[in-house]
């Protein structure tokens, strides 16, 4: 009797496994990527985007380094040692009484104080700070209209046409009701490319140099 409700329970714990791994590790799976595939097809293909060539130049899910002058750059990340790195996505946890959290805060406003010197000398704190996935591929629209100077100045185009890109582009709150208006990076640097032309023989992914 003892040997029989042994193999009973085997034979039940084989069967519960076997079970588990159809339904969770493949039926569940399929079904899940029909789903999305059926509704959100463009989002499960990973929301790529590409340039008037027909070159994938990116996602509009995940951010990406920017650091021509004539394109709009994103938030900070903290996403892996030098940042934007997908496999890494996460922020530097670092508390407001962190001194590190402080010096990297001021260099980046020397930096961006720098880079666009005819900007308005307040900088919104988005570009100052990482998010928390540091791969954001937003920005407000004041974060966006803060550097529309050194865009116009690096396409030597008045800033009136540039803010207009950006307001051609915002994104409103989701649904109406979640966030804030925004914009996407990348799809604003690609309007801009459409409209204005590329800047220089730079491709759309920047110059990868910091």
């Amino acid at each position: 009797m003892k040997n029989l409700s042994l193999k009973r329970e085997l034979a039940c714990a084989l069967l519960f496994t076997a079970l588990s791994i159809a339904v969770l590790g493949i039926i569940y799976p399929l079904c899940i990527n029909a789903v999305s595939g059926l509704f959100f097809d463009s989002q499960a293909r990973g929301s790529f985007s590409a340039d008037e060539s027909g070159r994938v130049v990116g996602s509009t899910l995940l951010a990406q380094r920017f650091t021509d002058p004539a394109y709009f750059h994103p938030r900070p990340s903290a996403a892996g040692d030098n940042g934007y790195d997908a496999a890494s996505s996460g922020g530097s946890n670092l508390g407001p009484t962190s001194e590190k959290l402080r010096r990297r805060a001021t260099d980046e406003i020397v930096r961006l104080r720098k880079e666009n010197p005819h900007a308005s000398p307040y900088i919104p704190v988005e570009l100052v700070t990482t998010s928390a996935s540091g791969l954001d591929p937003h920005l407000t629209i004041p974060g966006a209209l803060w550097q529309v100077p050194r865009i116009a100045s690096a396409r030597d185009i008045s800033e009136e046409r540039i803010a207009a890109v950006v307001r051609a582009n915002k994104e409103g709150r989701t649904f109406g009701i979640l966030g804030e208006p925004r914009v996407n990076v990348l799809l604003l640097n690609l309007a801009l490319d459409r409209q204005f032309g590329k800047a220089g023989q730079r491709a759309i992914m920047g110059d990868k140099r910091r």
